[in-house]
């Protein structure tokens, strides 16, 4: 039996159960305290398929099991926005291309190796014309299945297009039955992009690459992030984006860096791109990865009300910090749903919704997404869930 009949809520009824709930993220974008703290969670497919008795290694290729997985996390874990969303990384479309940058491991996760594509001697190259470096040089060290004659490389390169775009119809498809037939938050999608030198470091000269970088070709790699930002600028922009359909960046080099390298290679053009996105409208939510609390002032004076979901550091001073102009979420540590009791997973949500929810400004949210719904994770889970919505009433 779905958890909203056990709650006694007709099926005639999750239509006004979805309009609350996208209230409930309407006012918190809008700087006005909700009803109660609103639930959002993100179960990967490495946990959901898992978890609905299915194989990782044979579920993702096939659109027909996708409802199946889909429909079990959004039973079982009543959150305000549907617990799970389509993947990032299809496996197929990949595999067409016969990429290098993803690939899926023994066990059926899509991994990110250490991977670059752009030779330290050809910044030049890259810095005179990025996309034009990126689509003619970079993509084909990428992707194997483009690194060949170019009629060949058209052609596998429509073949990848359409897998893309059929396996999103597919996935897109299942998440807006899931979001009607639960009631979850109708919000429209945003964008996604990135901080320009996390770009760089993420596949074009690897994590290690730019940081040999900025010791050794210091001028070159300001350049670069700058000469990339246009193209950061024009991804993150889609045409529903507005504050309800945010931008999503994920932060990813900055907690590694010295305040001074931060300052000097990271921080200037990230500034501009959320400049961009603000003058264009949209809304953004950041993951802040990792600690950033030696850097929190920079966060705090970024524009507009930015959504920051925070991995790691300490809950009361970003919330003295940037709680007054900003949305919090994160914190919740997805460690304790395996190694702590339900009562001290529930207690640990209600010091979080005591510190980060007076006032309004924040979203319930585990510090990362979930990998796994294992051993105790599940139940601990559907506890805290069930805590945050009764505790959390403004």
């Amino acid at each position: 039996m779905y958890w909203f009949l056990r709650e006694g809520i007709k099926m005639s009824d999750v239509k006004q159960l979805q309009e609350e709930r996208t209230q409930l993220f309407k006012d918190v974008y809008d700087g006005v305290q909700p009803k109660r703290v609103p639930i959002e969670l993100s179960i990967t497919w490495d946990a959901a398929i898992p978890y609905a008795g299915m194989d990782m290694k044979t579920a993702q290729w096939n659109p027909e099991t996708f409802e199946t997985f889909f429909d079990k996390v959004c039973s079982e874990f009543p959150t305000d926005k549907a617990p799970i969303a389509p993947t990032l990384r299809p496996p197929g479309f990949y595999e067409i291309l016969g990429a290098k940058g993803i690939i899926m491991s023994n066990t059926g996760t899509m991994q990110h190796p250490e991977v670059h594509c752009l030779e330290v001697e050809e910044y030049d190259e890259f810095i005179a014309d990025p996309y034009k470096c990126m689509v003619e040089k970079l993509m084909p060290r990428l992707f194997a299945a483009l690194d060949t004659e170019p009629m060949r490389a058209a052609l596998n390169f429509a073949k990848g297009y359409k897998a893309k775009c059929d396996i999103d119809a597919a996935m897109g498809g299942v998440a807006a039955a899931m979001t009607n037939k639960y009631g979850f938050a109708a919000l429209p999608k945003g964008g996604m992009t990135e901080a320009p030198l996390d770009f760089m470091a993420d596949f074009i000269r690897s994590f290690t690459g730019i940081i040999k970088d900025m010791r050794r070709n210091k001028e070159q790699v300001v350049a670069a992030v700058e000469a990339i930002l246009p193209h950061m600028e024009k991804i993150g922009i889609v045409p529903a984006s507005s504050r309800y359909a945010r931008t999503f960046i994920p932060l990813h080099m900055a907690p590694f860096m010295k305040e001074k390298d931060f300052a000097k290679f990271w921080w200037p053009t990230f500034e501009a791109l959320m400049q961009y996105l603000s003058d264009h409208g949209a809304g953004v939510k950041l993951f802040v990865e990792q600690d950033w609390m030696k850097k929190i002032d920079y966060l705090a004076s970024l524009k507009d009300r930015v959504e920051m979901q925070f991995e790691f550091g300490d809950p009361k001073l970003a919330k003295e910090k940037v709680g007054k102009d900003h949305i919090i979420s994160g914190f919740f540590p997805i460690t304790m749903l395996q190694t702590a009791t339900e009562k001290e997973c529930v207690d640990k949500a209600k010091e979080l919704i005591d510190i980060l929810a007076p006032g309004g400004g924040f979203i319930f949210n585990t510090d990362k997404s979930l990998y796994s719904l294992a051993g105790p994770i599940a139940d601990n889970l559907k506890a805290v869930i069930e805590t945050v919505r009764t505790y959390g009433v403004y």
